[in-house]
């Protein structure tokens, strides 16, 4: 039984990720026809990974239950749908994928026990996984140890780089130090309120951003800085102290289930963001569906990707996900990045003629692809990606209203000078 279907899973999110994976038609522009003539497994796989003549396995690790679920769904039906699209494309070096599903259950040891069951066990070809840094940094070890490959989705710190990681979201200099940028050019905000939810992405993400805000934002400061356990529910407390300290900014790392109180909470306080600037780096589509668009309303986001984007490859996906997933369904920046793993990983193995990790690690630099919903990605040498830097207005409606993005993909830098 995989872990989607245990008894417990909240039945919303169950109803979601058991639907049927109905066939799609592959989007021209992404996919390749099948392979006329299929490698021999013997050429293509010569380090003993779960590879037939007709399937591929990769592993598909989050947390679809606990705090955490409300953000990693998402990613996992990014995942399948991307996966079923390959399959009717005619596959990877002409195998279809075949997934084996692990739930990390918002709780880190889990990840890294289910890591190594994938990688060991099952011996996947790749794992798309992760949500949390506290959850990449327990797997981490296992995928270095057994030489397996990750494909890890979210926006986070930076301060990291593995031969066995490819990085799909933004570090900070893509989406913490860009965001604070446009925020004090646009907004000329000078005082800060750094909020997070008590891990190492929101604390590592902070500590990047007060740097950034004290040293090379002139004239600006953090007045005040606070962190809540994971699930947390109770913020009228640091709300109150915002609105004595009556700072510019309200910059909130908060994930996860928190932000559905977090947000309500704000606005029963009366903070209208319309008029109090908030920007967070943490709230997706995803994440604004549990809290609800009339309590967020106004609030900026700085990532690469929004559902409302306006470009033909975005047109092509958000109906497939749609169709896959239900027509309530909305797709966050993460979602959008775990949609890229497989893909990513299909064109370098298609680019290495091979399934063996340390081919796969040495083709991935410079692996582009052009069918990805916000636009262009391209794998950098640091195994991370060239994306865009986008930012957002969230609507009553649940989505964001693009007004800013730069106008050339972003070089990703997870090692900045002075700020680690």
């Amino acid at each position: 039984m995989s872990d989607d279907t245990k008894p417990g899973l909240p039945s919303p999110l169950r109803r979601k990720l058991l639907m049927g994976m109905a066939a799609l038609p592959a989007m021209s522009m992404l996919g390749r026809p099948a392979f006329a003539d299929v490698p021999a497994t013997s050429a293509v796989n010569t380090t003993g990974l779960a590879v037939t003549d007709s399937e591929v396995t990769v592993g598909i690790l989050h947390s679809v239950t606990g705090t955490m679920a409300i953000s990693e769904t998402g990613s996992v039906e990014a995942e399948k749908l991307a996966i079923e699209q390959i399959n009717a494309a005619g596959g990877v070096l002409g195998r279809k994928i075949k997934f084996i599903q692990e739930d990390g259950a918002s709780d880190w040891p889990t990840f890294a026990e289910k890591a190594k069951k994938l990688l060991v066990n099952d011996k996947c070809a790749a794992v798309m996984g992760c949500w949390t840094s506290a959850s990449r940094k327990a797997v981490l070890p296992v995928f270095e140890q057994y030489n397996g490959m990750l494909y890890y989705p979210t926006f986070y710190e930076g301060l990291e780089q593995s031969k066995n990681v490819i990085y799909t979201g933004q570090e900070a200099t893509q989406q913490i130090i860009a965001g604070l940028d446009w925020v004090n050019k646009t907004k000329g905000a000078k005082s800060f309120y750094l909020l997070g939810s008590d891990y190492i992405w929101p604390r590592t993400s902070n500590k990047i951003a007060r740097k950034h805000i004290e040293n090379h934002l002139q004239g600006c400061k953090v007045v005040g800085e606070e962190y809540f356990p994971l699930g947390s529910t109770q913020f009228n407390s640091v709300i109150n102290k915002i609105k004595l300290t009556k700072p510019d900014v309200i910059y909130a790392i908060i994930v996860g289930g928190s932000n559905v109180a977090f947000y309500k909470q704000l606005k029963a306080a009366g903070i209208d963001l319309s008029k109090q600037t908030l920007l967070t780096i943490s709230v997706t589509e995803d994440e604004i569906d549990g809290i609800g668009g009339e309590n967020i309303a106004g609030a900026y986001a700085c990532m690469k990707y929004f559902q409302s984007l306006d470009n033909p490859n975005n047109k092509a996906f958000v109906p497939a996900f749609k169709k896959m997933w239900g027509e309530k369904t909305v797709i966050g920046d993460v979602t959008q990045a775990a949609y890229l793993g497989p893909w990513l990983w299909k064109l370098t193995v298609e680019k290495a003629q091979s399934f063996d990790i340390d081919k796969i690690a040495a083709a991935s630099p410079g692996v582009e692809f052009k069918g990805a919903p916000e636009g262009y990605v391209r794998i950098h040498e640091n195994h991370h990606l060239w994306s865009k830097t986008r930012v957002g207005r969230a609507k009553a409606d649940g989505q964001y209203e693009l007004i800013y993005e730069t106008a050339d993909l972003v070089e990703p830098d997870p090692f900045p000078k002075g700020y680690q």
